[in-house]
């Protein structure tokens, strides 16, 4: 009986190291991937075509939404919703539920939008559905209506798609489309200067950018996404032995633009801080913070309820509290930002606080963060 227990017991171990020596063996032999310098970008429109088109779509609502910024234009709802709801895929399908639902739903904040438009508004001052102010338009509690709608849709619209592609499986079509749904194109300018680059960075993209220095020894958060889909692409038309590469890459380009989008709250909301934070702020700087804000609120809500982020639906709910936009029914406070800025200002250095402990940026780059690279670097 002693015989046959370790009889027994040795041919257990002799199948397991026989099934662990195979997947060790298929890993040690095969070759090293190989990642080229530059991308393939020879079928990039075609391969893209959706993401292009979705990304032309968000162009036009954004800009439908502009026009309300001028004193006594009047947008249509029809107009705008039509915008989010058209084509196949549209906007409104390939978007998290969770954000679209305020958009064009129960909230259905593209009917403020037009409620807003052809009024005007002044922080503090009883308002019913908002207007202009400075120049921009926002709801009747200090919310930048286009940029809460258009920054969220960065991430509940471009991100969430991206996202889904870099789930896998992968295939030959599968950088090309998330290189255009970031909004960049194969050639990764890493700029937004129109001037300099046929094809520009935008919408994420640009932001990202900006928050890049350029450095190719110490890769920013673009760079970083700009090598990991080279190496995506590499790793998939290598095969599924390298199934493994192909994960690192994918989730080296969500991190990466999860940071991109976190760095530039940041970086706006600097921005609020130094508008408000003069002795006597003009109307102009009012609006300006406030439209900062706006986006602020955008970027993050953006991300609420996608999966497999960093940020967590919880922290995202603890700074939109502190933007004085809570996430929970009650009624959001935007404005007191630009009427009572001595008492209100704290909080947006607590935001700052918290989107770094998440991300774990150091103060170094925190303060990097305020500065616009492209425009510093001239590229």
């Amino acid at each position: 009986m002693k015989f046959i227990f370790l009889s027994a017991s040795i041919l257990v171990g002799s199948l397991l190291i026989s099934s662990c020596s195979k997947d060790d063996t298929v890993e040690n032999q095969r070759p090293d991937l190989v990642i080229p310098t530059t991308y393939d970008g020879s079928s990039f429109e075609t391969n893209a075509a959706t993401e292009l088109d979705l990304l032309n779509k968000l162009s036009a609502l954004s800009n439908e939404m502009k026009k309300a910024r001028v004193d006594g234009v009047i947008v249509d709802y029809a107009t705008l919703s039509g915008i989010l709801n058209e084509g196949n895929p549209s906007l409104k399908s390939v978007g998290s539920t969770y954000l679209i639902s305020k958009i064009d739903g129960p909230s259905n904040w593209l009917d403020q939008v037009m409620k807003a438009s052809g009024n005007t508004f002044l922080p503090g001052e009883p308002s019913e559905n908002g207007g202009t102010f400075g120049g921009y338009l926002f709801d009747e509690n200090g919310i930048d209506l286009e940029e809460y709608i258009i920054k969220g849709m960065n991430g509940a619209v471009l991100y969430n798609h991206a996202n889904d592609l870099l789930s896998g499986p992968f295939d030959a079509t599968t950088t090309d489309k998330v290189i255009a749904i970031f909004g960049a194109d194969p050639s990764f300018a890493n700029s937004t200067d129109a001037t300099l680059h046929t094809n520009p960075d935008r919408f994420i993209a640009g932001y990202t950018a900006r928050r890049d220095k350029n450095d190719a020894e110490n890769p920013g958060f673009y760079l970083q996404i700009k090598n990991a889909l080279i190496k995506l692409q590499a790793a998939t038309k290598a095969g599924s032995e390298y199934k493994k590469e192909q994960q690192e890459a994918a989730d080296a380009i969500k991190i990466n633009w999860e940071k991109g989008s976190a760095s530039t709250v940041i970086n706006y909301a600097y921005s609020v801080k130094s508008k408000l934070s003069g002795t006597s702020p003009t109307d102009a700087d009012k609006a300006s913070a406030l439209h900062a804000l706006g986006e602020c609120i955008g970027f993050i809500q953006g991300f609420k309820s996608i999966s497999g982020k960093k940020i967590t639906d919880a922290q995202i709910d603890e700074i939109l509290a502190l933007f004085n936009a809570p996430d929970n029914g009650s009624t959001p406070t935007v404005y007191k930002f630009a009427t009572d800025s001595f008492n209100e200002l704290p909080k947006i250095q607590e935001a700052i606080d918290k989107i770094q402990n998440v991300y774990g940026f150091t103060a170094a780059e925190v303060i990097d963060f305020k500065e616009n690279w492209v425009s510093v670097q001239v590229r």
